[in-house]
This record gives structure tokens, sequence and C-alpha cells, in this order.
């Protein structure tokens, strides 16, 4: 004997709250889209993202015998009344040895800023071994009305370079950055003792 099936109501009810099951599970994972591809970016230098690295672990990299070359860029959104720049064009280092570079940021506006800076290497390929220690980057920053900063990076380029097929003739990379207006807005004062946070 075959048990009755169900009501007609209850099935209904059932796949309604499936269906908005889904839905909600789906809408998480947008949320969540954009953390997990930065920190997917970030661990593997996709897209030219570079690699953030402890003191501890800068120390422990040894120089190699091969030199590259980086070329500093630097650009501001639209919209954001800063001139921001680099202080120098480039840099001629050996791999694996740590460089100091710096950036020169001013708010041309009459109020607060707070601004934070987005970042990418190329060739994309040469992100994962771009590591930096300290920079500007890592945190929003903040001027005051017409104030100017020296924001520096201290980086260096890991000797793995020189062991990856698809990277050891690599001769230049280019870092970038791009300041934008920071979504909240919130505007805080700059320590100039610490400009690298």
């Amino acid at each position: 004997m075959n048990a009755a099936a169900p009501p007609v109501e209850s099935r209904n009810r059932r796949t309604a709250l499936m269906a908005a099951g889904v839905a909600l599970a789906m809408l998480g994972l947008g949320f969540a889209a954009v953390p997990l591809y930065r920190i997917f970016c970030q661990v593997t230098g996709f897209g030219g993202t570079t690699m953030r690295v402890s003191e501890a672990r800068a120390a422990g990299v040894k120089v190699a015998a091969g030199h590259i070359s980086v070329r500093f860029d630097a650009n501001v959104e639209r919209g954001l009344d800063w001139r921001f720049s680099p202080q120098q064009v480039t840099q001629e280092m050996r791999i694996g040895q740590r460089k100091m570079a710096y950036y020169k940021a001013e708010n041309r506006s009459a109020q607060p800023i707070t601004g934070v800076a987005s970042f990418n290497v190329e060739p994309e390929l040469a992100g994962k071994y771009f590591n930096k220690i300290q920079c500007f980057c890592f945190n929003q920053q903040t001027l005051q009305a017409g104030q100017a900063v020296d924001m520096p990076v201290i980086y260096y380029v890991d000797p793995a370079i020189l062991q990856d097929p698809e990277t050891k003739d690599i001769r230049q990379i280019t870092l970038s950055y791009t300041f934008h207006k920071a979504a909240d807005g919130t505007a805080k004062t700059l320590d100039r003792a610490d400009p690298a946070r």
C-alpha cells in the first residue's frame, strides 16, 4: 500500500524554503566574493598583487647576484583633489636587496581628506615575488587641508624570481599606486612620526 503523497501546500512550502535558502546562500557568497578574491590575490600574487611580509621573514632573505630595475608610477582617482607622485623614477637593485622608495602626496583641497591606495605590479607574473615590508598602502591615510607628506615603501624582490621559468628573464618591474577617496570618508590625523603604517 502506497503512502499518501504530502499535501500540495506542504510541498510548496518546502520548495519555497529551499529556494529562499539558496538565494540567501548566493547573497552571502556575493558579499564574501570581494574579500575572498583579495585574500586569494594577496596569497598568490594574482593580477600583479604584491606580497606583504614581516620584518622577521625579510631578514632571512639572501641577496642574489642578479639585478633588476623597479619603476614607480602614481595615479589619483578622478575627484580626489590630491597631488601624488613618486620621488624617484626608477631604482636599480640586486635581487633580494631591501630598498626604500618615497612617494609624495599633497591634499590640494580646503578640508581633510582620507585616501586609500590600491596597488599592483607589472608584469603581473612578478607580483608574487615583489615583497613589501612597510608601505603607506597598508592603511588609510588622512591629509589635512594643504598638507603634503612623504610616504615611504620598503620592499625587495624575492630571489625565487630567478628560479621561475616564466619570470627569470624579467629585468624591470613597475610598481603602481592609485589613491582613491576612502569609502567611509572618515578623516583622521596622520601620524607623521610613523608615515608607513
